[in-house]
């Protein structure tokens, strides 16, 4: 049995080490992780501004209204910053329970940079609401040939 004055005298640090690193390094370690972090914001910052910026082109309802046969007229107004360039916005059609039972796409023509477009949405089921999904610069091919 052995009591406490048997004990090996050496010191915790001399046995198993400093737990600490020196203070020179711990500044450097600081510095390191405090620019990563930095770059790490400005790095999501910059993909957050690129991806929800202002879109180029975007489309706006001004009405929609029921019409017979399970369809549903939606005018909508179509800003764009190139008024050069045609576009494509695509609108759907929702039923009561919020699921989207129709969906078009328009051709959005070149021309001024604010335009008015109104199109009849088919449903599957009795529509009660309309509005634009998105618009995009890029046209599908079946949209853009007579």
């Amino acid at each position: 049995m052995t009591t406490e004055s048997d004990a090996d005298p050496a010191p915790l640090a001399d046995r198993y080490g400093t737990a600490r690193l020196p203070r020179r390094n711990r500044r450097r370690w600081v510095w390191l992780f405090g620019a990563i972090a930095v770059l790490t914001g400005f790095g999501v910052a910059w993909i957050a501004y690129v991806n929800l910026g202002q879109t180029p082109i975007e489309a706006e309802r001004v009405a929609f209204e029921e019409r017979p046969g399970d369809a549903m007229q939606i005018t909508i107004n179509v800003t764009r910053d190139d008024p050069d360039k045609p576009g494509v916005c695509v609108v759907r059609v929702r039923d009561r329970s919020g699921a989207e039972s129709g969906r078009k796409e328009v051709l959005v023509p070149a021309g001024a940079g604010h335009s008015r477009l109104s199109t009849v949405v088919k449903s599957i089921g009795r529509p009660v609401t309309a509005d634009v999904y998105g618009c995009s610069y890029s046209i599908p091919r079946y949209l853009s040939t007579p």
